[in-house]
């Protein structure tokens, strides 16, 4: 058996830490096998404890990415960590990131350069913050 005999997916299943690092999800191998190991991913609905766990396509995965939390249907497995579009066909996005709402104050217009302490300290005061 040689090397490259290991690392091909058995049976049309794939490494849960070795998909999610092909997805790009994560930036590193390791990375993705912490996340599996410390209990943070979840296949189709069950809590996965260790980073073998095998995925195959039609696996539904749910696990936190930031501070979003992210749910993926496995479309196809991969054979590598290939560009971006190429990561992008291995998945489809059941529940995509949405933008983060800034805080905005309601008293100053977009764009209308930062305020002076007396406005931060109005702010402040209407937050109920500082105190």
């Amino acid at each position: 058996m040689t090397d490259d005999d290991r690392d091909d997916p058995p049976t049309g299943r794939l490494r849960i830490d070795k998909w999610l690092w092909y997805a790009r999800f994560f930036k590193t191998r390791s990375l993705a096998a912490k996340i599996c190991n410390d209990g943070g991913v979840r296949l189709s609905g069950a809590v996965v404890s260790k980073a073998h766990a095998a995925v195959k396509p039609g696996d539904v995965l749910t696990f936190a990415q930031g501070r979003h939390i992210r749910v993926v249907k496995v479309v196809a497995l991969g054979t590598r960590r290939g560009p971006a579009p190429e990561a992008q066909a291995l998945y489809d996005d059941l529940a995509p990131p949405v933008a983060e709402e800034r805080l905005e104050d309601p008293y100053r217009a977009p764009g209308a350069g930062r305020p002076t302490k007396r406005d931060r300290r109005a702010i402040d005061a209407l937050l109920g913050e500082g105190e």
